[in-house]
Parts: C-alpha cells; structure tokens; sequence
C-alpha cells in the first residue's frame, strides 16, 4: 500500500469525516431544493404552505440536537469504560466504529438539513414547487433517521462492554496477524547482517512508525543503485539515536531526506500493519482482569481464546519462507519482521505473570499454549517455554495442593518430557 492510500484508508476512518461529509449532503439537498422545483411539474396542490414544511423542520432540528448530544455522550462514556475495564488501547478502535459514526454523522447532517431549510423557507428561497420538493426530501431524511435510530438503539446497547472490546481488538488483531502471515517482509526480502559500509539513516523524531511506502521506497533505491536495509518495521519507536536504515551506496541529503519521508510517524501505536499490538492490547485486557482488585478471570479466559484465534492465523503459512519479492525492484529492501519468541511474550508474559494464582487461567494458558505449539510449528519452542515458566510459577505460587497435582498431571500429558529433546 502507498503512502497515500493508507493515508486515505485512516482518513475514512475519522469521525469528522463521515459527519462533515454527510452535513454538506444535508446542505445540499436543502438548497438544491430550491433549484430543482424549477423542474417539478405544476400538479402538485400549492396549498402546501411554508409552514407546513417549517414546523416539521424546526422539530427535526430540535430533536437531532439532543440526540446527536446524546450520542456523542453515550460514545465517550464507552470510550471511558473501555480505558478503565479493558485497556487504553481499544479506544481507537472504538472510535473508528463505523456504526457509531454512521449514527452521529446521520443525526448531524439532519440537524444541518433541516437548519439550512428553516434559513431558506423565512428567506423565501423556495417557491411553491421548491417547497414540495424540500417536504418529499424532509419525508426521505425522517424515515432514514428513524431506522438509523432503531439501528444506533440496538447498537449502543452492546458498544463499549467488556465482550465488545475484546471482540473489536481480536477482530484488529486477526486482520494484522493475518497480513504479517501472508508477508512477513511486506514483499521486500528478509533481513541479512548489514554490510559494514552501509550507511545509517537517522530520523528526527521519538515516535512510532506507522506505515512504511515500501513502492516509493523501492523506487528511489531503484533510481539512485541503492540496496537499503530497514532497521524498523510497523510498530518500532524511534529517537534520533535509533538509525531507521542503513543504506549501501553514495547518499545525498536530498536522498537523505526522501528515504525518511517514505516512513509516515506517529506518537501512538496504531492496529494497522503491527501484528504485536494486538497481542499486546489482548495481554493488557486479561492481565487488568486478573488484578486482586478486579478479580475475574472469565474475562482472562475469553482473552486466552481470542488470543489462540489470532495465532492461528499463522497456521495457513507454516513454513514462513516466502522470500521472493512481488516486485522486481522491491529486492532491493530488506526488511526485519517479530520472530516467533517476541510474538508469544507479547502475549503471554503478563498473564502468566499474573494469572498463575487462578487454576482455572493456569489450566486454559497451558491448554492454549498446546494448541499453538501443535498447529504452527515454528511456534513450538516459544510455547514450550512459556509452558515450562507457567508449570514453575505454579509449583511455586502455593496454591492448593490439589491444584498444583492436577496441573502437574495436565502438563505433563500435555508437555511430555522426551518432547524438549
């Protein structure tokens, strides 16, 4: 993806799109009203007087007043529990619901329709004809805002719930695991150890990279005889002291700067092309519900699972060996991507650091562990370690003595000993 069609894909994505897009709609439709009565045949009853249509637009705008206020309070509210009980994280991924802004941008451009009408009827815009026509358009907005109402009605009772979340940062997670999965290298080649002549590149900022122009990076290695080697990938941090790639060949500072302009920077980490974030934002949510204060570790377990989804997408590529570029000229970049071990301590680290103390959690995490390690292969070392520290921590976390046999006997049906050799 270039560097502006993923601009362009974030950009569909804000709110203050879809509400200024669908209020010039509303703006239009009202006064092209005026305009379009020129053309409507004389046989409708000109009895339709402009207070008939004035009086049913100034309770349409009264009412889409209070409910967009009331929407955007009910938004914000899900934002809020969703930073509290589930993880900061989610909230962009909230506000990029598509339902929610359908909604508010639906009841905001009824809003301004019915402003722009009201403005237009005491200015005498409309002739007789221009009013049938803004009533036939005031009739068509009043049933599209009562069903988007119904829709907003059946949405708002789920948006922002604990389930809700973990749904949304899965579905986030499923979407960028799945593209690492079909390449892990954003089509370029993986990275080799750099060449002791390379030069670095460094930035000017301390912030996450957000998306890498891999075509307009090909391109300028292409024009100048460059072999680059990215030492960031979607998701690093970066500081002037962190080089962003090192460069084999003469390059000049307008080069210099054009190599940096490729790579679009951000202060927050974003869901898009970082398969980690994910994981990590699941990992939070469970370990928050494993804390002695929130104590619910049904919630840790749901997270357990999402998590399981979200690796089994790498089972599709088991191998990860696709090392032959889509493009000609993209061998000329190479790319570092996470390696198994990274993948699986972002995501289990802290609920095994706080989820030994449950049985149920200790039980499911070595259960899911299995999985993992039995449908992708490159996995399993990474697994197994991780189930060797959980089968550890609960020897020696002193829960009941019970528990602690029952799980030893899990885990070694599950984790047989000559299996590490």
């Amino acid at each position: 993806m270039s560097r502006w069609s993923w601009i362009l894909t974030r950009l569909r994505r804000q709110i203050w799109f879809r509400a200024v897009l669908i209020s010039l709609c509303g703006v239009l439709l009202a006064t092209l009203s005026g305009v379009a009565g020129r053309f409507v045949p004389n046989v409708v009853d000109h009895d339709l007087g402009q207070d008939a249509v004035g009086t049913i637009l100034q309770i349409l705008a009264s009412s889409m007043l209070a409910v967009t206020t009331f929407s955007l309070t009910a938004m914000v509210t899900a934002y809020g529990s969703a930073t509290q009980l589930a993880t900061p994280r989610a909230t962009q991924l909230l506000r990029e619901d598509p339902a929610s802004q359908n909604a508010l941008s639906t009841f905001l451009g009824a809003f301004v329709f019915s402003i722009v009408g009201i403005i237009g009827l005491q200015t005498g815009l409309y002739g007789a004809e221009g009013r049938v026509v803004l009533f036939a358009g005031t009739l068509l907005l009043v049933a599209i805002v009562v069903v988007t109402l119904l829709r907003w009605i059946v949405h708002i009772t789920a948006f922002g719930r604990m389930s809700d979340v973990i749904d949304r940062v899965e579905d986030a997670a499923c979407r960028a695991m799945a593209d690492f999965a079909r390449d892990r290298w954003r089509g370029a080649l993986p990275a080799v150890p750099v060449p002791d002549g390379a030069q670095p590149v460094l930035g000017h900022d301390v912030a996450y990279i957000h998306h890498i122009d891999m075509p307009a990076l090909a391109k300028l290695a292409e024009r100048d005889g460059l072999i680059v080697h990215l030492a960031v990938a979607p998701g690093s941090l970066v500081h002037p002291a962190r080089p962003l790639m090192h460069v084999e060949g003469a390059v000049s500072d307008e080069t210099r700067d054009a190599l940096i302009g490729t790579m679009t920077l951000g202060r927050h980490r974003t869901f898009d092309h970082d398969p980690r974030l994910g994981l990590i934002a699941l990992s939070e949510i469970a370990s928050r519900a494993l804390a002695p204060a929130t104590n619910d570790p049904g919630t840790a377990i749901e997270v357990l699972n999402a998590l399981l989804r979200v690796f089994l997408q790498l089972a599709e590529q088991r191998d990860g060996t696709r090392t032959v570029p889509s493009v000609d000229r993209l061998r000329r970049i190479h790319m570092p991507c996470p390696d198994m071990e990274e993948l699986v301590g972002d995501a289990f680290d802290p609920i095994l650091r706080e989820g030994t103390s449950e049985a149920e959690v200790s039980i499911r995490l070595t259960k899911t562990l299995k999985a993992i390690a039995d449908a992708i292969p490159q996995a399993r070392p990474s697994a197994r370690r991780q189930a060797e520290r959980l089968a550890d921590a609960v020897a020696r976390n002193g829960q009941d003595a019970l528990v602690r046999d029952r799980f030893a006997v899990l885990h070694a049906s599950l984790w047989p000993a000559e299996a590490a050799r």
